[in-house]
């Protein structure tokens, strides 16, 4: 779709993540870990504005705004920065950022706005950058970023930035209870890696039950599949979240698992009645900050 706002803008819209399913290897030697990253879009959205400007500015709005760095180092703005030098040009972009996605809570809301910023900024200037090269300038900005731009489902592997896209054969249905605070995802990696210790970490691989899962559209049994080798640290850095997971299941949450590294968490149900329900009792619970609920797949960063 083309469109505008005002002052010759251009807006995108960009979505939340969830893993499915993240399975971790051991610490590479460049500090990195191997992953089995099997990553859902949802429809919860930040937008990303990029209008002129005679520099390089960036604005943002919405809840916890005042946590976003507005300087060269939030993404949206390296975005701009990688994309420009690409193609010899100076970053003289303001970019606004209309939040939604939670702050710092392991829903990729920080790389769906390096996403955004950079198809912004490609249809604002006009470069029609081939969707490969972009992916690359993704990549180097973060392992979530390439995924906020493709959306729907796909697996991530090397450190989650190499994308093979999924099938999906039917909408799911979440509810995500947004915590006190943020978790640093090199904290949580960094606690991975002390609870693994004088233990052999397998290579990560994808669940053949949860791809499948995913391909029918089996709500249930992808319930079933769900997993991440990160709630176990983020559990430990943060013990309150176990009292949100419990309070969702006994809500009546399919399944429920801390997203990314948290300490967002996630809650599978069975329809969108459901998720008012668990979403209802959640806030009832006093044990997070607020809620949303969702579907997927949704659409990767798309132009408005």
């Amino acid at each position: 779709m083309n469109g505008a706002t005002g002052s010759d803008g251009v807006t995108v819209r960009v979505p939340a993540k969830v893993n499915v399913q993240l399975a971790v290897g051991a610490a590479r030697p460049d500090g990195f870990h191997d992953l089995a990253n099997v990553f859902l879009a949802v429809s919860l959205y930040d937008e990303v504005t990029a209008t002129p400007a005679t520099t390089l500015t960036v604005t943002c709005e919405g809840p916890d705004a005042d946590k976003v760095p507005l300087d060269r180092t939030n993404l949206a703005a390296r975005a701009a920065e990688l994309l420009a030098a690409r193609h010899g040009l100076s970053p003289d972009v303001h970019l606004h950022i209309a939040k939604a996605i939670p702050v710092a809570g392991g829903m990729a809301g920080g790389s769906a706005d390096g996403a955004g910023a950079l198809l912004a900024c490609d249809a604002l200037w006009g470069l029609g950058t081939p969707r490969d090269v972009l992916l690359e300038i993704c990549a180097e900005l973060g392992s979530d970023v390439p995924f906020s731009l493709v959306g729907g489902a796909a697996l991530g592997t090397g450190r989650g930035e190499k994308l093979t896209e999924l099938p999906v054969g039917g909408a799911f249905h979440w509810v995500f209870a947004v915590a006190d605070g943020g978790l640093s995802t090199p904290a949580v990696y960094g606690e991975f890696d002390r609870l693994a210790e004088g233990t052999e970490v397998p290579e990560p691989a994808a669940s053949p039950a949860l791809l499948e899962a995913l391909r029918t559209g089996d709500t249930t049994a992808l319930a079933g599949a769900l997993a991440n080798d990160l709630q176990a640290p983020a559990l430990s850095l943060r013990p309150s979240l176990a009292s949100t997971l419990t309070a969702g299941t006994e809500a009546g949450a399919l399944a429920a698992l801390v997203s990314g590294s948290g300490p967002t968490t996630a809650f599978l149900v069975k329809d969108a009645e459901a998720a008012e329900t668990v979403a209802a009792a959640l806030r009832a619970s006093g044990t997070c900050r607020a809620t949303h609920t969702a579907t997927s797949p949704a659409a990767g960063a798309t132009v408005l």
